[in-house]
């Protein structure tokens, strides 16, 4: 079996109860199929680069999991027929990777400040390696 990873997004305004439907779905699949269910992480609600279906927020959810190409074709094709999934993506991956939990989401005031630090100390390191021609 090779190991795959799913990202998807789904309506940003779904309760609990269709959320809970909607995991256990996808786990559903996965075990019908002779699948290895390893982990399914909820990243919460984000703004989206561009508007989906007039909605400019989406929930991302994360799966990894085990499992062969019939297994994909089947998920995929589940995704596809749910309207309350925005967009889906699956990738292969060559070996167990650690995936980080996502980042949390800045405030505008948090990104103006580190960016304000940043750009202080790139001044100056950039005046402190000035070097001398002669």
């Amino acid at each position: 079996m090779r190991m795959y990873e799913t990202i998807y997004i789904v309506q940003p305004d779904l309760g609990d109860e269709e959320i809970k439907t909607l995991s256990t779905k996808v786990q559903d699949i996965i075990a019908n199929m002779n699948g290895d269910f390893k982990r399914l992480e909820d990243w919460g609600v984000r703004k989206l680069a561009y508007p989906i279906n007039k909605s400019p927020r989406g929930r991302y959810f994360y799966l990894r999991f085990d499992g062969d190409s019939p297994l994909i074709a089947e998920l995929e094709r589940r995704l596809r027929l749910d309207d309350k999934v925005y967009r889906y993506q699956s990738v292969k991956l060559d070996v167990d990777v650690v995936v980080p939990a996502a980042a949390p989401v800045k405030t505008a005031e948090e990104g103006t400040e580190e960016g304000a630090e940043e750009a202080t100390a790139e001044v100056t390191e950039a005046e402190t390696t000035t070097t001398v021609e002669g």
